[in-house]
């Protein structure tokens, strides 16, 4: 457990409601982004980490890494300026986080990161970034995923952050489920597996607190109408099918409009994905609500031209440093409260 004392501040925006009156509202911005292979380039004998070291297979020196920590900072500050928390997945260790939040083009927005330390076999973990002006965790646990699937298997952990948000509690779970290696339905049972360990961390809160406002966000390696996330996991793609105890995913209704977070093969996939509690949605509820969503895919992350125009514009490309962003665009959720009615 940690415990962290730390100021709340809220952006006040005004947002147009059915009766088309002006309610003031704060407004507060979610996200996750995988981070594509954020390494440094240090030699950890404890990790997989032998492609990301100078004499390594990238070739992954300090220019590199400087200029991979500078895109990843400006990718962040161009998210909104009232950014309370976001996800990061295929992060090496703290100490990459720590050098990301030192970069110039977001040192002034003084993000904390936490990471705890898990056991996959790349060496990578799932790890968080918070604004102490929007959100102020008071604990933390990593939790383990189990499977008899594949003996001897390493995966990422699943990190859960609780804090307080405009002085509501808000539990915030990051993930990143194992791969699609050796083929979708091959791998499925893993992801299986993963969405109900998921599962099985938002029954734990929900049993303490039937209301409890739970966000879930990740790389989840599948789509919103994968089995995993809808009949493992139990996520409802429609508002109006989530009831209480349940998980509503506005990422569904995003991917049946076409968008994703990620290209492949000539086809897009959505497996970025945030979603919220019922206690988010619910429509009778006070504070803390879920307002919208989207994929954070703006022009500055795309490629620009050849076979993977529009795709996102990645570090690596068939092994060739292409100084890019991530093979991930993030995706983001607005969560808001009413402060007070005209």
């Amino acid at each position: 457990m940690k415990k962290i004392a730390l100021a709340l501040f809220a952006i006040i925006v005004a947002l147009p409601c059915l009766s088309q009156e002006k309610k003031q509202m704060e407004a507060y911005v979610i996200g996750f982004y995988n981070l594509e292979n954020l390494f440094d380039t240090i030699d950890d004998p404890t990790k997989n980490d032998e492609q990301f070291l100078p004499g390594g297979d990238y070739g992954w020196g300090s220019v590199k890494y400087e200029s991979k920590l500078g895109r990843m900072a400006h990718a962040i500050s161009r998210m909104p300026r009232n950014l309370a928390v976001l996800g990061v997945a295929e992060v090496e260790n703290i100490g990459t986080l720590e050098d990301l939040v030192r970069q110039d083009e977001i040192a002034d927005r003084n993000l904390k990161p936490i990471l705890v330390e898990g056991n996959d076999a790349r060496g990578i973990d799932v790890g968080l970034l918070y604004n102490p002006r929007y959100f102020t965790p008071t604990n933390v646990t990593s939790t383990r995923m189990r499977t008899e699937v594949e003996e001897d298997f390493h995966t990422r952990d699943q990190l859960c952050v609780t804090g307080t948000m405009a002085g509501e509690e808000i539990n915030i779970i990051v993930l990143h489920w194992p791969s699609r290696g050796g083929g979708e339905k091959r791998s499925a049972p893993l992801r299986r597996d993963a969405a109900l360990t998921t599962k099985s961390i938002c029954d734990s809160l929900l049993a303490l607190n039937p209301k409890a406002k739970i966000v879930i966000m990740g790389d989840l390696n599948d789509d919103p109408v994968d089995d995993s996330v809808v009949k493992y996991l139990g996520a409802k793609g429609k508002k109006e099918e989530t009831s209480q105890g349940q998980i509503y995913n506005p990422c569904y209704l995003l991917y049946k409009k076409g968008i994703g977070s990620l290209g492949y093969q000539d086809e897009w996939n959505l497996f970025d994905q945030v979603m919220v509690s019922h206690a988010l949605i619910d429509t009778n509820a006070v504070g803390l609500h879920y307002w919208k969503s989207e994929i954070f895919n703006r022009n500055f992350l795309k490629q620009q031209e050849g076979q993977y125009k529009g795709y996102p514009l990645r570090t690596h490309a068939g092994g060739v440093w292409t100084n890019g962003y991530s093979d991930h665009f993030p995706s983001l959720i607005w969560i808001v409260r009413t402060v007070n009615d005209n």
